[in-house]
């Protein structure tokens, strides 16, 4: 398994990933479960272990801005296609003109 970026944060890291691949195989894959509960802490503890390091090193507003100057690709890029679909119907009549 890769490190993470945060060296203070490899122990942690680990023990997600081992906990996540063994979900992922023995039940995500065998379609006995959706949600991986059972690794959510491990995965909070990461993120939080990584949200201070990222901080500490000021990469967070660094994230922050592209986030926000990505906003409008997320939108577009990260909604169900049925609601793209419905936006879309409602939307049409204004990309129309009569000339």
């Amino acid at each position: 398994m890769s490190a993470s970026l945060a060296p203070e944060c490899n122990e942690v890291k680990e023990r997600y990933d081992t906990c996540f691949l063994k979900w992922y195989s023995e039940k995500y894959l065998r379609a006995a479960e959706k949600d991986n509960k059972e690794c959510a802490d491990l995965f909070q503890q990461y993120q939080k272990c990584l949200g201070v390091a990222l901080k500490d090193r000021g990469i967070d507003k660094l994230l922050d801005d592209a986030r926000e100057d990505n906003k409008e690709n997320d939108t577009r890029l990260l909604t169900p296609k049925s609601k793209i679909s419905r936006l879309n119907n409602e939307t049409s009549h204004i990309e129309r003109r009569d000339d």
